[in-house]
């Protein structure tokens, strides 16, 4: 059995609570808060993640959190819960059906296990270190698609998109001449895990949280795929440049990134 089982099986549960929850609640009228601009919270993301730390503090108590809606203790546990109580909180709110759950856990700084759920679909994605991706108990592999002319790519844009230069505009466009296809579809986890399951072939994005990546990044690489900063240097969940593909496109993504930020991309 692998060693962080006992981790993976808690995420799960505390996971599938949460998307009850929000499955639930889905489409219902809410309480909508501002956060920034365009940053949106509401009672759903505040009771999910309510739900998840409730359980896994319960479990493992302890353990260190970082959430997205509140401040935890910062502790000095070995373990470090990731969580992203709904994901696509905007399509949420708005009642577009994309968004999910994100659970990761670390061990000692490095990413140990993982859950992203889509409550909606009923998919669950599960990774644990060295055990390999699942979706719903089918193993997961990247694609192999390549060059990058038959590949669909994911991505977003920071919530500061309209006052900040670092935008990801330019590189939207270069990608978009370059590639078959690109989906922005507004939840950052979800996208990282379609990297892992093949549908899609890569993803980039800037200014993103530890909780929104951190299960994903988990799922990507251990469906065989690659996750990097924008010039191909290692990754953690910290840094607000991410990449991650299937490792084939994966030089001509870094190339194009750097073309972009110069302003020499096709």
């Amino acid at each position: 059995m692998n060693e962080y089982r006992e981790y993976l099986e808690s995420a799960v549960t505390a996971a599938l609570a949460a998307g009850s929850f929000q499955r639930h609640r889905f489409a219902s009228r809410l309480e909508i808060d501002l956060k920034g601009d365009k940053n949106l919270v509401t009672e759903v993301d505040r009771e999910s993640e309510r739900l998840i730390v409730e359980h896994l503090l319960v479990r493992f108590p302890g353990h260190t959190i970082i959430a997205e809606e509140g401040e935890y203790p910062p502790g000095d546990s070995r373990f470090r819960w990731i969580i992203d109580p709904l994901d696509g909180t905007t399509n949420y709110a708005h009642g577009f059906p994309w968004f999910c759950v994100s659970i990761a856990v670390e061990v000692e700084g490095e990413l140990a296990a993982g859950v992203i759920y889509n409550p909606l679909s009923n998919e669950l994605f599960t990774a644990a270190k060295g055990g390999g991706a699942y979706m719903n108990g089918r193993r997961l592999r990247v694609s192999a698609n390549a060059p990058l002319k038959n590949t669909l790519l994911g991505t977003g844009f920071p919530y500061d998109c309209a006052t900040d230069p670092a935008n990801n505009f330019a590189s939207f466009v270069a990608f978009q001449k370059a590639a078959r296809g690109i989906r922005r579809a507004g939840a950052a986890a979800l996208d990282l895990a379609f990297v892992a399951a093949g549908r899609l072939d890569g993803f980039w994005e800037l200014k993103l949280k530890p909780w929104d990546v951190a299960a994903g990044v988990l799922l990507v690489r251990e469906a065989g795929g690659m996750v990097t900063t924008f010039d191909g240097s290692a990754y953690d969940v910290f840094n607000d440049r991410i990449l991650a593909s299937n490792g084939l496109i994966h030089d001509d993504m870094t190339a194009l990134l750097a073309a972009s930020a110069a302003g020499t991309a096709p």
